[in-house]
């Protein structure tokens, strides 16, 4: 099965701490874990801000206020790839999952308010802004993570062997970025982070999302009990469809993650299809609800520039972004965890450099999860 995710492959569009490399036997673990839909938010606020920020001056200091933001270009300094000149833009979105305040009651794990990275997302904005491909890469890849510098300047020293997204929990969102930049060698251009349980309060804001489940899903882990048929998922309806992986495929991580891109695509086209300028409040709420999830690099770190942002991804429906995952396979040491397949790989990453479609031979025959058919369109 290719790992590029059409429509039919999930949801259709419509109205750790750092773990060392060890060595496995027996049947594959599935282990609990949580996950988000990252770039379902950042692309909900972008959308969003740019409707809110044309309110008074009380509300633009308002929504700029809750605005946090990261200087990843002062964190990592000039050791990074160059910028690319065709027009075209690369830009990480992560999801972050601390276990403090809002997010404490939402799922499991450490309640200490560290935060960690569960979902990342490379999209790619080809010459245009009118198509764009969306890349996820498995939080249980593995990879060696370079030497990192955190906001505050502190260093941490290369670690060979670890989980993707021991990047994060280490030393946040500098070190995702660099992460990604030495595992692509592709300059990221901007830096988006999703709080876990703004995720749920923007789908409740936007009034759910439609899909049809084609059988029953039942996952006590993520809280997510469907029945075939027709939903209007709310805001932890949606949350537990974009954690589960014990409902469907084959309960691994690369299944959620066929989920949650199809999840995404589904979740644009509600948004655009939902009437908002007859409801000032309605807005008003969704704007606040965008701004307060939302962690940007210091160049998208305003209401203002993030608007100018947003306007240039309003001409991008789903019909016109492709998703796919980093190229893996299972790791042979260790069958929970995958490793990069580096000749695909590196097909994927040449398309990005150049602006050009992902070859379909860069996707093919790597482990995708088998989370297919699942959920269909709302229409």
């Amino acid at each position: 099965m290719s790992a590029e995710n059409t429509p039919e492959s999930g949801i259709q569009g419509g109205p750790g701490a750092e773990t060392p490399r060890h060595r496995g036997k027996g049947r594959r673990r599935r282990p609990r874990q949580r996950r988000k839909g990252p770039l379902i938010a950042a692309w909900t606020a972008a959308g969003i801000v740019v409707l809110g920020g044309t309110g008074a001056g009380y509300l633009y200091l308002k929504l700029n206020g809750n605005l946090k933001s990261v200087d990843i270009d002062q964190a990592l300094g000039t050791d990074r790839p160059q910028k690319t000149d065709n027009g075209s833009e690369n830009i990480l979105v992560l999801g972050s999952d601390s276990r403090s305040g809002g997010n404490k009651k939402l799922g499991g794990g450490a309640d200490d308010g560290t935060a960690r990275s569960d979902t990342a997302m490379v999209l790619h904005l080809y010459k245009g802004h009118k198509k764009a491909v969306v890349v996820s890469v498995p939080r249980d890849t593995i990879i060696d993570r370079p030497r990192c510098t955190d906001t505050d300047g502190k260093v941490y020293p290369a670690a060979s062997g670890v989980m993707f997204n021991s990047a994060y929990s280490t030393a946040g969102a500098p070190c995702a970025v660099k992460t990604v930049e030495t595992l692509t060698g592709v300059r990221m251009d901007h830096y988006l982070e999703v709080d876990f349980s703004g995720f749920r309060k923007l789908i409740d804001e936007l009034g759910g999302v439609e899909v049809t489940t084609t059988r029953a899903i039942d996952d006590p882990d993520s809280h997510l009990k469907l029945t075939a048929g027709p939903h209007r998922l709310d805001g932890e309806q949606a949350l537990g469809l974009v954690r589960t992986r014990h409902g469907v495929g084959d309960g691994s991580d690369l299944g959620r993650i066929q989920l949650q891109q199809a999840f995404v695509k589904a979740l644009i086209e509600q948004a655009k299809s939902t009437e908002l300028f007859g409801n000032p409040k309605r807005l008003l709420d969704l704007a606040d609800a965008a701004t307060k999830t939302v962690t940007a690099d210091s160049d998208l770190g305003s209401v203002n520039r993030l608007m100018s942002f947003a306007n240039g991804l309003k001409g991008i429906s789903s019909k016109h972004m492709t998703m796919v995952t980093l190229p893996v396979r299972y790791d042979p040491a260790d069958p929970n965890r995958v490793i990069v397949a580096e000749a695909k790989a590196k097909q994927v990453f040449t398309a990005l450099k150049h602006d050009r479609p992902i070859p379909k031979a860069a996707t093919e025959g790597t482990a995708t999860g088998d989370a297919g058919g699942v959920v269909t369109s709302g229409e």
